[in-house]
């Protein structure tokens, strides 16, 4: 009989002995080298999978209100480029500052930044959305394909203008949301960097942050909606 047919053994009804597998040392071997393989491939892929670009034919750009003001500048030079027809910002009330400001919600401030920054003023359209705390880019998804079905501009598709590894998480709210009348893509802004993500603690925090708030937008969110 082999060992591991051998009945279970109890001794004085306290203790029992079962026979049972375990790695030997080159399983533990191959079980290390493939959580490894696991960790270098998130390292290397994680970012630029949430750091996503997936421009699709449009006249209106959407930019995210609390994006830093580097990423409007830069969203101005894609706009002028592609021959965009209008700027929709979003964003809900400001949570700092906003009573030594002029600006209540992000959707203000990030359009008086764009024309500042030199884009025409016919060109911007502010949307904030309703005041929240959770799910903050899904209500400014809702204000933009509100505002959007409320006009007479009969669009069929837009561009989300987003920050860095925030993106595909926005794109994937607004291409939720804004189905099946109008189509989404994404563009990223990449902040440069000479260091990888992983030896900036900003870096590792955003990375971690996103991929958890991706993860629980997409298996949570998405399907409860």
């Amino acid at each position: 009989m082999l060992f591991s047919q051998l009945p279970p053994q109890k001794f004085w009804g306290l203790l029992e002995y079962k026979p049972q597998w375990t790695l030997t040392l080159q399983g533990w071997l191959l079980l290390f080298f493939l959580l490894v393989s696991l960790f270098i491939g998130v390292g290397l892929f994680i970012h630029p999978f949430l750091r996503m670009s997936h421009p699709i034919e449009a006249n209106i750009m959407v930019i995210e209100g609390w994006v830093p003001d580097r990423t409007i500048k830069a969203a101005i030079a894609e706009f002028k480029e592609k021959n965009y027809r209008l700027m929709i910002t979003t964003g809900n009330e400001i949570g700092r500052g906003k009573y030594l400001s002029d600006h209540n919600t992000f959707a203000d401030l990030a359009a008086a930044t764009a024309i500042a920054l030199g884009l025409d003023p016919t060109q911007v359209v502010r949307v904030p959305n309703e005041n929240v705390t959770i799910n903050q880019t899904a209500a400014s998804a809702e204000a933009v394909k509100q505002w959007l079905l409320e006009s007479n501009l009969e669009v069929k598709s837009i561009n989300i203008y987003s920050y860095d590894v925030h993106t595909r998480r926005s794109w994937l709210v607004f291409k939720t949301i804004l189905a099946p009348e109008i189509e989404v893509g994404a563009i990223a802004f990449c902040p440069p960097s000479s260091r990888p993500w992983w030896k900036t603690s900003r870096g590792v925090k955003s990375v971690i942050v996103e991929t958890i708030a991706y993860l629980y937008t997409k298996l949570i969110w998405s399907i409860e909606r």
